[in-house]
């Protein structure tokens, strides 16, 4: 791992997907992609992609700027911001964004990794 690393993944939501995030949260069918969703593209990158295997999530800050459209590519990227190879920590900068760069939201997160590199 180095300054710079990202990873990104792509996922578009369908009407579908609303239907069964409702009925797994008990609430109301949202008309856009909910938050939390959002934020699990975040935690997939980490646990699958960078850091990978292993990764601890330590802390997650998103501050959101628009809604998410249903049926459209959402693009989350993690990008390493912070390496801190003594305590095993890698600080990383989180965007979602639509197919046309709308900024659905960004933050950042902590992590503590194996393997960190300085």
């Amino acid at each position: 791992m180095t300054l710079g690393d990202f990873a990104e993944t792509t996922r578009s939501y369908s009407v579908a997907d609303m239907e069964a995030f409702a009925a797994l949260s008990g609430g109301a069918l949202p008309d856009h992609v909910p938050e939390p969703l959002i934020a699990a593209l975040f935690s997939y990158l980490l646990g699958v992609d960078l850091p990978g295997f292993g990764t601890n999530y330590l802390k997650q800050s998103l501050t959101f700027h628009a809604a998410a459209p249903l049926d459209q590519p959402l693009t989350a990227r993690v990008e390493i911001t912070r390496l801190r190879p003594e305590k095993h920590l890698v600080d990383l900068a989180t965007t979602c964004r639509t197919a046309d760069g709308t900024l659905v939201c960004d933050g950042r997160a902590l992590v503590l990794a194996r393997d960190v590199g300085a």
